[in-house]
């Protein structure tokens, strides 16, 4: 009799998976139409939109020019993830990605927690790019509406959306909520504060409620649905076309840009030390989000053995050229310190007067995000038919349109998933969430190569090429931290000694009023002249937006006790507990590649991916633990009850 353990993770072969996938498609199946030109473009529509147009210019903001290091170590761990992914595409040639490769390395209940952690990447993550889009459309409509009038200052037409039906209304709350904290404090507003407090309450009501919602984020994601919902042929053909759209307009960023270019801008290179390059590791980890998802349409794939693993690959190389070239490119334009804006790339060329290059990147947002949008909500309902089939979920989810041949019911309930919290939530409270989800499935895709048997070179066929880590996982391990201590010594030095800096307003509300005066006049000295002359009630403001270098610099220099610098208790064990736990998994994973031999690639692709996880901080670790034990009531009401597995065992 198999014990509980056995059942928990009784495990599919490929002969099963492929067996029942050859059952399934008697009658109805999805259509074989994607190319490798059709997936390369696909990897680009969903890495390539959100990411360019919104988040690389907080990310140049933190780490100056030098944030190309940044995309380039990000692509290298997607580069191990995507091999990884490319040779379980090879072995399972189906539409169910890291759940179904789960299903068979780690068995059932892993591969139910990847298949629910996917909701985040897919479903959580359409909500991000929803927002984005909508603040893309409702920017590009006002530049049109703004050159309308003033063309014809008479003209009684509109462009404009109103703010109350176009901005999320939790932003709009957590902005109302500021301006009272700051009032009450008697400290500076920030306009961007106020104009949200006017907002909130020059906006209709229902009762008590200002009537605040994301009007285009619905009807992006209403439209999308319908697009994915006919078919793969209209999906491909619109993706193909937005893709050849958005890399014209990238490639004249690149080439007129490049005459714009000062390249005392680029000195110092790392202005803010290799800290400020980390800063932005989930706006540019979000960035390349997207090329594992080609792997979801393995069944509508000409030849997906084949044709995965190179679009795959083609995609993550063409990104991330295109992404460190556009880096270059503005951050010589113009100083790092002007890219932290919503619009930084259209407003970089307006203020170089190139207005019509300015619209047309303006219009390259909007149908960039619609691409990435596009291909998520293509990925969702295929992972949720994979989850059905195997009796995890209903047998509706399953379904195939007859007409059209899609997963229909999945595809309705994604468009309902992504359109709902679109109307109220910000893209700021589920972008690190859709990261932590996204790495957490790159992590078990990488452990599962290195649990399988070493698939033997066959024509046709793709594996990851082996390299022995018997002694390379520890030197490289080695070689990074040295690089790591070199780089961040006043970092690292406090890891050590169980220390970290106060945030800006702990520090100022636990400082003596001579302290603070004495604060506000260093930080008056060191203030660049750009930024405003710093007054004493605006010191937390200016401080929490100063780039961890600086801010360190600042503090270590204040004259002040060690214990109003410096947490102690829970916050330094919220500060290092997720560190210790890839420190720990470090000496693991070296221990065991040296006495097992383990293949090089995957284990740098799990340990860098929990690194990134790491850097996520506890709060985001917390709320993917309560997302995952929501997961696991599910699985055990339902899923445990109905598996195919199980019931045919």
């Amino acid at each position: 009799m198999p014990g509980i353990s056995d059942k928990l993770f009784q495990k599919k072969t490929q002969e099963q998976i492929l067996s029942q996938l050859e059952e399934d498609n008697k009658g109805n199946h999805l259509s074989r139409v994607l190319s490798v030109k059709d997936l390369t473009a696909l990897g680009i529509a969903a890495v390539i939109g959100a990411g360019i147009f919104s988040t690389v210019g907080k990310a140049c903001f933190y780490g100056g020019p030098g944030v190309i290091f940044l995309f380039i170590i990000t692509a290298v761990v997607c580069a191990f993830s995507a091999l990884c992914y490319a040779e379980f595409a090879s072995r399972v040639p189906i539409s169910g990605s890291a759940y179904t490769y789960s299903y068979v390395a780690f068995g059932e209940l892993i591969a139910w927690i990847i298949g629910w952690d996917l909701i985040m990447e897919y479903a959580i993550g359409n909500v991000v790019v929803a927002v984005s889009w909508s603040d893309n459309f409702t920017s590009f409509l006002d530049k049109l509406n703004a050159g309308l009038h003033q063309r014809f200052p008479n003209t009684p037409i509109s462009l404009h959306i109103p703010d109350y039906l176009s901005k999320s209304f939790r932003q709009i709350y957590l902005g109302h909520s500021s301006f009272l904290e700051l009032t009450a404090k008697h400290l500076r507003i920030p306009a961007d504060v106020a104009w949200m407090n006017n907002l909130w309450d020059s906006a209709p009501r229902i009762g008590s409620v200002p009537f605040i919602i994301n009007l285009p984020a619905l009807v992006i994601t209403i439209f999308i649905t319908w697009l994915v919902y006919i078919g793969i042929r209209e999906s491909r053909t619109s993706s193909n076309l937005m893709v050849a759209f958005k890399l014209i307009v990238i490639m004249l960023v690149i080439a007129i840009g490049f005459f714009y270019v000062n390249t005392s801008n680029w000195t110092p290179f790392v202005p803010n030390g290799f800290g400020g390059v980390m800063r932005g590791v989930s706006d540019v980890f979000f960035a390349y989000i997207g090329f594992d998802a080609i792997s979801t349409t393995a069944e509508e794939c000409k030849n997906p053995q084949r044709d995965l693993p190179r679009g795959m690959m083609y995609s993550l190389i063409i990104c991330t050229l295109l992404y460190v070239l556009v880096a270059l490119i503005l951050t010589g334009m113009v100083n790092y310190t002007h890219l932290n804006a919503g619009d930084f790339l259209a407003d970089v060329f307006h203020q170089k007067g190139l207005n019509w290059l300015s619209g047309c990147i303006a219009l390259s947002a909007v149908i960039a995000t619609t691409s990435v949008l596009l291909v998520f909500q293509l990925g969702q309902p295929r992972i949720w038919m994979s989850m059905s089939r195997d009796g995890l979920l209903p047998k509706r989810f399953s379904k195939l349109h007859p007409k059209y041949h899609t997963p229909g019911f999945s595809t309705i309930m994604t468009g309902v998933i992504v359109s709902i919290p679109a109307l109220f939530l910000d893209s700021d409270f589920v972008t690190d969430l859709t990261s932590i989800g996204t790495l957490f499935a790159f992590t078990l895709v990488c452990g599962g190569i290195l649990l399988l048997p070493r698939m033997e070179k066959q024509q046709g066929k793709f594996r990851v090429p082996f390299i022995g880590g018997r002694y390379w996982v520890g030197i490289l391990l080695l070689i990074v931290a040295g690089f790591a201590f070199y780089f961040n010594t006043d970092k690292c030095n406090d890891f050590l000694h169980s220390r970290s800096l106060k945030p800006a307003d702990e520090l100022v509300s636990s400082l003596q009023p001579a302290e603070v005066l004495t604060l506000t006049s260093i930080a008056y000295n060191t203030t660049p002249a750009t930024i405003p002359v710093i007054t004493k009630d605006s010191l937390t403001d200016y401080l929490s937006k100063m780039d961890d270098t600086r801010y360190s610099s600042l503090l270590r220099g204040l004259p002040a006790p060690g214990n109003e610098k410096f947490n102690s208790g829970w916050n330094i064990f919220e500060d290092n507990i997720t560190f210790w736990i890839f420190i720990l998994l470090s000496i693991i994973m070296t221990v065991v590649s040296f006495i097992k031999n383990l293949s090089l690639i995957p284990v740098l692709g799990l340990l860098s991916c929990f690194y990134l996880i790491t850097e996520l901080g506890l709060t985001n670790w917390l709320r993917f633990i309560i997302w995952l034990i929501i997961g696991l009531i599910i699985y055990f009401t339902y899923g445990i009850k109905n598996s195919r597995l199980r019931v045919n065992s």
